[in-house]
């Protein structure tokens, strides 16, 4: 059963497999943003725009923590990648078992010391008045249910390293389905506010996560941990963090510069804060598919790095940038012709000036969508090959262009330098990754060559 619901991707067409194994992790990222959507859309529509900008003005902040959770689980499911793809299939016991030890850990720290710091960070980030207390109320439970969203992340994660990337479409799209009605009940029956969809959102990754677990103890054998494999083990918990807290702190660092240019936001009003939110929510949907080709290349580089063929790596590369650059075009034509009325889905049609700038935001995001088409596929790519590092630093260099934008350039040019932030940080990002993934390659083809069996994760 194990073999029929697990996927090799060492051999065959790469393209055929990329596009195989990404599709089902796009329409689960689409989900995953529908039921955002659907969160944000409840609460623009039925609580108003002061709560609308309330949740929008937590999510920097909640990229920031979440991603890192969302980073440093993907992270741990790249030596799984590794042991799979190099038929290791006890080691790869001995490596989940140790991921659950890490991932307990580090849910429970992070909950506890992110909860007691919430309204303290909320006003370090000059959160309007008139928003603050909808904007605590939202992203406090996000942050209690950071547990569930460990679950999630580490359990389909680890599916998806070893090749199955539709079972957990299967449980993002019911617990989809569940989160809206819950945001029904929670907000329209029970009045509970943005707190309401907050709850929606964590149930919600919970019960995913939950069926995740009962999925994988009862399809895959290879998966069923003996006794001894569940001991602690020093050397792989070593290597897990050194894939997972890289790839965590990627994500926060890459917010960091996010949260800067939020405050810079904040700085300019409610009604700025509700145009970027609107903005980012049809932004981030239309983002999808490069998120999906993102991961798809960190399983398709870990399993091919684990059997030494190189040479696919780069073929699947290609491959992959011109699936994205495609879809990027395609974006544009939609995002300019159709953005105002997609924003017009999160805000009422009376809010004018709020549709006017989402507009303006979506047609210069989505002008730079093929810079971003590379950021994704080559960050995630070298993170699959085992070079979690570099991708750190490369969310160095878009926190350094977000953090000059909010700076310098918001307070100079007003909503106008907002829309530019991510356009230049994608292009920071691509000035760094491109060379790197040369040098990766370079040094991996010298290590398999000499016959060196070191972690591929230390950097020179």
């Amino acid at each position: 059963m194990a073999k029929e619901m697990t996927r090799d991707m060492t051999v065959g067409s790469p393209m055929k497999l990329i596009l195989g194994f990404s599709i089902p992790l796009l329409l689960g990222s689409l989900f995953q943003q529908f039921y955002s959507v659907v969160d944000t859309v409840i609460v623009g529509r039925f609580l108003g725009m002061q709560a609308l900008a309330g949740v929008g003005a937590t999510g920097s902040v909640n990229f920031m923590i979440v991603g890192f959770c969302m980073g440093v689980c993907s992270g741990f499911a790249i030596p799984v990648a590794h042991k799979f793809g190099a038929k290791d299939y006890a080691g790869m016991r001995r490596v989940i078992a140790n991921c659950v030890w890490l991932s307990i850990g580090f849910a429970l720290v992070i909950t506890v010391s992110v909860s007691l710091l919430c309204r303290r960070i909320l006003a370090w980030m000059n959160t309007p008045e008139d928003i603050f207390q909808n904007a605590y109320s939202y992203i406090l439970i996000i942050f209690l249910g950071i547990p569930a969203s460990f679950l999630y992340n580490i359990l389909s994660g680890i599916i998806r390293s070893m090749g199955d990337s539709k079972t957990p479409l299967v449980f993002l799209t019911l617990s989809s389905f569940l989160n809206i009605g819950l945001d029904l009940v929670c907000i329209l029956a029970f009045h509970m506010g943005v707190a309401g969809a907050a709850v929606a959102t964590v149930i919600s990754q919970l019960v995913s996560g939950l069926l995740c677990l009962v999925y994988m103890v009862k399809r895959f054998e290879i998966l069923h941990i003996s006794g001894e494999e569940w001991k602690p083990n020093a050397v792989h918990m070593r290597t897990l963090c050194g894939m997972g807290i890289p790839m965590g702190l990627q994500y926060s660092i890459t917010a960091i510069g996010s949260v800067i240019l939020q405050t810079a936001v904040n700085g300019l009003g409610s009604l700025a804060v509700a145009s970027v939110t609107a903005g980012s929510k049809v932004s981030m949907f239309f983002c999808c598919p490069f998120d999906s080709m993102g991961a798809t290349m960190a399983t398709y580089g870990g399993q091919n790095v684990g059997a030494k063929k190189l040479d696919r790596v780069g073929k699947g590369l290609w491959d992959c940038i011109l699936l994205g650059a495609s879809y990027a075009v395609i974006a544009f034509v939609i995002m300019y012709f159709f953005g105002d009325n997609l924003a017009a889905l999160f805000v009422g049609g009376s809010e004018e000036q709020v549709l006017a700038n989402a507009r303006i935001y979506l047609i210069i995001n989505s002008a730079f969508f093929i810079p971003l088409s590379l950021v994704n596929i080559i960050r995630f790519l070298i993170q699959g090959m085992g070079f979690s590092t570099l991708a750190v630093l490369a969310g160095v260099f878009e926190m350094a262009a977000r953090t000059l934008v909010g700076l310098l350039l918001v307070p100079r040019v007003g909503f106008i330098g907002v829309c530019f932030a991510n356009p230049l940080a994608w292009m920071s990002a691509d000035l760094f990754l491109i060379p790197a993934y040369f040098h990766v390659s370079g040094r991996l083809k010298k290590m398999f060559e000499s016959g060196e069996t070191g972690q591929t994760q230390e950097q020179p």
